[in-house]
């Protein structure tokens, strides 16, 4: 009944409403004396004319088909598309934070300028950085406010430098990012294991580069074995090293960026800790540093000075505000209530668990899909429609058929360096029984696709929508009805 549900123009029936208003009791006005007439419309034509209880059915049946986590499994790969406890939705909600206002003295401003100087001391915690900026509105934002940052630390010093190197597996807004800030890309290689080879660095890594800018664990879900190597490598060369934070759930508690030669680091709270991620956000993108670039952090700081806590602009070289006011601050609310609630414990925790998860996904379904790095991986792992290609099936054709079987389809087609990559990551907050139907959902398809690959070319059958010709789709939207 819910696959069939029919476009609100199609339960229009002619006289119905929904809504009935009281007589007024004001004078009337013809609103042609308010108006001009070339803005009046006498009807709308084609508006669907509806009950009040047919609105409500109809959108809350469509409410249903709408897939979120808080429904079921979101095996999102580099995005940590998590269950977030409602108890920091709550807490957001509170009248004290839900009245303020960014131009209220800092004076009535105490309690929600204490608890973003404690989240910058948690995240400092976590990361091994030493200071943190929580204005970046996303995790892209973070990035630029890095680079820009980078470029202001080599310009002061005479020499801005022109390069940024990137390894080929790098998240897509790395080398845009690097771009904005008047950088070339240099693009350096994955070796055999999926890691940067400290051998290729050394090779290509000269005065000239302001950066080297990576994800680790990267979007392999494989971890830097050779960080410290990588990154005194850089730094010989007066360079800085940026790392993406996106993956941070995999380390929480376990080991800190900060402590491998990490200079810059954005966070993904809407990845890493409690915020509902994907709808175009809103997201917070905090930017934490080394102490050798605290001179040009955006403004203003936060300062504490005794038990009172104060907003500061005088930062010699800063960059200057990235966003307006302080940053979304909803976000932070809740990212601060979930690492309070989670402690030093639970965040370990956290990364124990989404690691083994991950694996437990990657041993179960080794033998039924190629995986190109198969070896213990982080928080997620990547598969490849290698074994299915040969009967033609392909990621996409994968990726559909898990509709049918009740799951939202992992990441695919990235990384890129991996052909018909299909990256999966299960989080922390999933159970071993809900993994278990995820596998045998992705055994049932590889099994589909050696038996009977022309069922899988259609899927998914059982959704309002089929399969969409995705080319025209995108170059030839329909966006009208009728």
């Amino acid at each position: 009944m819910i696959f069939n549900e029919p476009l609100i123009f199609e339960i229009s029936s002619e006289g119905r409403s929904a809504y009935s208003l009281p007589d007024i009791d004001v004078p009337e006005t013809d609103i042609k004396d308010i108006l001009p007439e070339e803005m009046l419309r006498e009807d709308i034509a084609g508006f669907p004319e509806v009950s009040e209880v047919d609105v409500v059915r109809h959108f809350t049946r469509l409410s249903r088909l709408n897939y979120n986590v808080d429904h079921v499994f979101y095996p999102l790969g580099s995005c940590t598309m998590k269950y977030n406890p409602k108890i920091n939705e709550e807490v957001a909600r509170l009248p004290g934070f839900t009245i303020i206002h960014p131009y209220q003295p800092t004076e009535i401003s105490q309690g929600i300028l204490k608890l973003m100087y404690e989240l910058e001391l948690y995240l400092a915690e976590i990361s091994g950085m030493d200071k943190i900026s929580l204005q970046p509105a996303a995790g892209a934002h973070g990035e630029l406010t890095g680079m820009l940052m980078i470029r202001a630390y080599h310009t002061l010093k005479g020499d801005p430098k022109k390069k940024v190197i990137l390894p080929d597996s790098a998240h897509g807004t790395n080398p845009a990012s690097v771009s904005l800030c008047g950088y070339q890309v240099i693009e350096i290689k994955s070796d055999k294991r999926g890691l940067i080879d400290p051998k290729e660095l050394k090779h290509i890594m000269d005065e000239d580069v302001a950066a080297l800018m990576l994800t680790n664990p990267n979007t392999l879900g494989l971890f830097e074995k050779d960080i410290l190597e990588i990154t005194s490598i850089v730094h010989d060369k007066g360079g800085l090293v940026y790392c993406d934070g996106a993956n941070l759930n995999a380390l929480m508690g376990i080991a800190k960026l900060g402590d491998m030669g990490i200079d810059v680091l954005h966070f993904n709270l809407h990845n890493t800790s409690s915020t509902p991620h994907g709808g175009g956000g809103p997201g917070a993108g905090p930017i934490g540093i080394k102490e050798v670039l605290s001179d040009f952090l955006p403004v203003p700081e936060i300062k504490k000075n005794g038990d009172n806590y104060k907003l500061n602009y005088n930062v010699p070289h800063s960059i200057g505000k990235v966003k307006a006011f302080y940053g979304n601050i909803n976000v932070l609310i809740k990212a601060y209530a979930y690492i309070r609630t989670m402690g030093a414990d639970g965040l370990k925790r956290v990364s124990e668990v989404a690691v083994i998860n991950a694996n437990y996904i990657r041993n179960r379904l080794k033998d039924f899909y190629n995986i190109p790095y198969n070896r213990h991986c982080m928080h997620e792992c990547v598969l490849s429609d290698k074994i299915q290609g040969k009967h033609g099936v392909t990621t996409l054709d994968i990726a559909k058929a898990l509709i049918d079987y009740g799951f939202h389809p992992p990441t695919i087609y990235f990384p890129i360096i991996v052909k018909g990559a299909m990256m999966i990551e299960p989080t922390e907050t999933e159970s071993r029984e809900t993994l278990d139907r995820f596998i045998e959902a992705m055994i049932d398809i590889a099994k589909r696709a050696e038996d009977d690959p022309e069922s899988l070319h259609h899927a998914p059958s059982s959704t309002k929508v089929g399969r969409l010709d995705e080319v025209r789709a995108a170059r030839k939207p329909n966006l009208r009805w009728g």
